[in-house]
């Protein structure tokens, strides 16, 4: 179990853009959810959600925690929490109505 912590821990993050087209992601540590459009995946340092067109995955490596994704690319966004703006609209209403 400490194996498996310190392999999780030690992944460096970053991110290859190539031409829009090919996109190298290192340090992921879980890919919740994909399709054609979208991306959202855990990384070392937070979710990051991939947009774009006809997205598909090229190599997966769970074991370094590596994704190489091609298509066309429309942005790349870090997310602070899974829902979003969600989060954010029922804290204001909580305190509103507090």
């Amino acid at each position: 179990m400490d194996k498996v912590k310190e392999i999780e821990s030690s992944f460096n993050h970053g991110i290859s853009l190539s031409e829009r087209k090919n996109i190298v992601v290192t340090g992921v540590k879980k890919i919740e959810s994909f399709d054609k459009e979208e991306f959202l995946m855990e990384t070392t340092l937070g979710f990051l959600i991939i947009k774009g067109e006809e997205l598909e995955i090229i190599k997966l490596d769970t074991y370094q925690g590596n994704v190489s994704i091609k298509g066309h690319v429309d942005s790349m966004a870090y997310l602070d929490n899974i829902n979003g703006k969600k989060d954010k609209e029922n804290s204001f209403i909580s305190k509103l109505f507090k």
